[in-house]
């Protein structure tokens, strides 16, 4: 008498649905369950109806027995086949009650080794051979071959089911959970091992074996269900293996310059040609991030820049936490202001030079003195405290500002009347005019760096005693230097 084709121990999709893989060790579903290569313990509890788990495909494919045995008499109720999620096919004859068959291989195939990989043990048992060596047996009878089942990258150690021998073991009575899964019950009739894997649970005792008809039914729902779950087998190796991938996340082209200032800077670039927006733009200066745009923005203006000054920038797309490669280096420069856009500040060697009136005064007519400037605010021009010395005298004055032009006027005693004992002051109105020539970046500010100008000296008549000077007008020229 022929035994049905055993189900190879091995990994397969949970039949409860629960998880994504439940452990079959030959004979019995176990508790051993697998989501996402983590193994746990679930024990397969609740039991669906007939017909749902043939429509389902619980338990592993199989293929049907080459020629049904002979029909034998019904079998007592101890031995239907209880309800539960064991696969369909059942030995012939209950383990321990009658000796197998010549020729025919272990009522159990190996178990699959624990931390191998699932779905090699299946494939070995329906190759022929044992994983220990010995043979299992020959193939089973022509048709439909079983699934697969879907290899994956993990290997779960499967829980230790009940191996064939003599009995079930102490305290293990039919339909009890042993193992981790369900013992079948002994002793079913031999007229229902003709039935085919997706066929559900056995007949009652005493059912008659099915007509022709009945049998091409059943092996065309075999054939539909060893379809359904090749499709599942894929689904999820397409899940598995070969996730879809995001479209590429391609770098910001077109980089150009928009409108440039002596503090700001702007420009522009274009969005990917293909595929989705980036969720963000970055924008890089010297390797680091200054600014962020949504993906649906394309400028970007810099400002509180320093003028006539280089700047270099880059944009980088961000989708999803990824980032694109950097775009092309954008070099910009912002703009040269005017000279009146100077701030006239800090220390100056002046050179002075009579121009008028030269013999009207005593002493040198060419002097070189340090004249400070220091403007009335804090950033930018504006008005100007002069401090000067000038013909050995020190005074201050302020220098009002009119674009990059300075004005300032004092009464000082600068050109005195005569000399050494006899001489007396002249209180001289003095008239100073400075405009800037050059300028330049320093620190991150447009400064001057040159200025000319002129001193006018009105002095009045002066006398003193029997002494006097009459009225004379001087003039100088003046440059500044720092």
């Amino acid at each position: 008498m022929a035994t049905p084709p055993m189900v190879p121990a091995g990994w397969y999709a949970d039949p409860a649905g629960r998880h994504e893989y439940r452990y079959w060790d030959g004979t019995y579903w176990t508790a051993g369950v697998a989501d996402g290569g983590v193994t746990a313990n679930d024990p397969l509890e609740a039991s669906p109806a007939p017909a749902q788990q043939a429509a389902a495909g619980f338990g592993p494919a199989q293929q049907p027995a080459a020629t049904p045995p002979a029909e034998q008499p019904a079998a007592t109720p101890a031995q239907q086949q209880p309800t539960g999620f064991a696969p369909v096919q059942q030995p012939a004859s209950p383990p321990g009650r009658q000796p197998a068959s010549p020729g025919q291989g272990p009522a159990t195939p190996p178990a699959q080794q624990p931390g191998s990989p699932p779905g090699h043990a299946g494939q070995a048992a329906a190759a022929g051979f044992a994983l220990g060596g010995a043979a299992a047996g020959p193939p089973a009878a022509a048709g439909p071959p079983p699934a697969p089942p879907p290899t994956v990258a993990f290997s779960p150690t499967p829980q230790a089911g009940p191996s064939a021998g003599p009995g079930p073991g102490p305290g293990a009575g039919p339909g009890q959970q042993y193992g981790g899964g369900y013992s079948p019950t002994p002793g079913l009739p031999a007229d229902t091992a003709h039935q085919p894997p997706f066929g559900g649970f056995g007949q009652g005792p005493g059912a008659p074996a099915p007509a022709t008809g009945q049998r091409g039914t059943r092996k065309w729902g075999l054939i539909a269900g060893i379809a359904g779950a090749v499709v599942v087998a894929l689904i999820i190796g397409l899940v598995l293996w070969a996730p879809w991938k995001s479209p590429p996340l391609l770098k910001p082209t077109g980089l150009s310059a928009g409108t440039l200032t002596t503090s700001s800077v702007a420009f522009h670039w274009s969005n990917p040609p293909t595929g989705p927006l980036p969720d963000h733009y970055l924008i890089m200066h010297d390797g680091r991030v200054i600014g962020r745009v949504p993906g649906t923005v394309t400028s970007y203006l810099v400002k509180g820049l320093a003028p006539d000054t280089p700047y270099e920038y880059r944009i980088v797309a961000e989708r999803g936490g990824k980032r694109s490669t950097q775009s092309t280096l954008l070099a910009l420069r912002t703009t040269i202001p005017p000279i009146s856009a100077a701030r006239w500040q800090g220390t100056w060697t002046v050179n002075a030079n009579f121009t008028r009136g030269r013999n009207t005064i005593h002493g040198t007519k060419h002097f070189i003195d340090t004249w400070q400037a220091n403007p009335r605010c804090p950033t930018g021009p504006c008005d100007v405290r002069l401090s000067v010395t000038m013909n050995g005298r020190s005074f201050k004055l302020t220098m009002a500002r009119s674009g990059a032009g300075y004005k300032g006027t004092i009464v000082r005693n600068v050109f005195p009347c005569g000399q050494g004992s006899t001489q007396f002051a002249v209180r001289s109105t003095l008239t100073f005019r400075i405009g800037l020539t050059t300028a330049q970046v320093t620190n991150g500010q447009w400064l001057a760096t040159g200025w000319n100008g002129s001193v006018d000296v009105a002095s009045p008549y002066t006398a003193q005693g029997n002494l006097f000077c009459p009225a004379a007008h001087q003039a100088l020229s003046i440059t500044g230097s720092p």
